[in-house]
C-alpha cells in the first residue's frame, strides 16, 4: 500500500494567492466563480460546492465579513472568504466569527490592509504542507512496523489504521484550535466590550 498514491490528488498546496484576485471589486457570482475555478480540485466529488450564495450570505449575516458595499466584494473580503473556507471545515461558524472579529474590525475601522496578514498565512500553510507530508511518511513507516509485529497484514487493516491515525490527529488539532478560540482575547480599543 502506498499512501502517497491515494493522497496525491489532495492538492494540499492549492491556496488562493492575492495576485489571483482582481484589483476591482467583484459581484457575488464572480466571487463564487473565482473560488470554484481555484478550489474545484479540492472537492471530494463533483456534486460538492466550494462556495454558494447562501454560504456568503450566511458569512455576512454572521458578521464573519465586514460590511459589503454596493453588493460588491473587495479584495479584503475575498481574502477573508478564503480563510473562512479553510476554517469552516474544522470550526463552527461561531468560532470562525470569533476568530476573525478583530481582523474584520481592523479592516473596516482602522483601514488595515489584510494582504500582509494573508501572505503570512500562506507561508504558514506552505510549511504545514511540508510537515503534513513528513507526518504521512512517518505514519506509513509506523504502520509498516506494526504490520511486522501485529495483525495488520492486509492492506485493508493498514488503511483503517492510517484512517484512525489521521482522524485522531485531526481531532487533536480541532480541539487545540477550539481551546485557542475559547481563550482568544481581542479588545476593541474604542469600546468597553472584549
Amino acid at each position: 500500500m502506498d499512501i502517497y498514491k491515494q493522497l496525491e490528488d489532495l492538492t494540499l498546496s492549492n491556496q488562493l494567492s492575492p495576485e489571483e484576485i482582481p484589483n476591482i471589486d467583484l459581484y457575488m457570482d464572480q466571487v463564487i466563480q473565482l473560488f470554484e475555478s481555484k478550489f474545484s480540485s479540492s472537492k471530494r466529488n463533483d456534486e460538492e460546492k466550494v462556495l454558494t450564495k447562501t454560504m456568503i450570505n450566511n458569512y455576512a449575516k454572521g458578521k464573519l465579513l465586514f460590511p459589503i458595499k454596493n453588493k460588491k466584494y473587495s479584495k479584503d473580503h475575498i481574502l477573508l472568504i478564503a480563510m473562512i473556507y479553510q476554517m469552516k471545515s474544522v470550526l463552527s461558524i461561531s468560532d470562525v466569527g470569533k476568530s476573525l472579529k478583530g481582523i474584520n474590525h481592523q479592516v473596516s475601522e482602522d483601514n488595515l490592509q489584510l494582504e500582509g496578514f494573508y501572505e503570512s498565512y500562506l507561508r504558514v500553510m506552505e510549511n504545514n504542507v511540508e510537515l503534513f507530508e513528513e507526518f504521512i511518511s512517518n505514519q506509513q513507516d509506523l504502520v509498516r512496523e506494526f504490520n511486522e509485529k501485529e495483525v495488520t497484514e492486509s492492506d485493508y487493516l493498514q488503511q483503517v489504521l492510517l484512517i484512525l491515525s489521521f482522524t485522531g490527529m485531526s481531532n487533536f488539532y480541532r480541539r487545540a484550535a477550539e481551546k485557542m478560540v475559547d481563550n482568544l482575547i481581542w479588545e476593541d480599543e474604542n469600546s468597553d466590550e472584549a
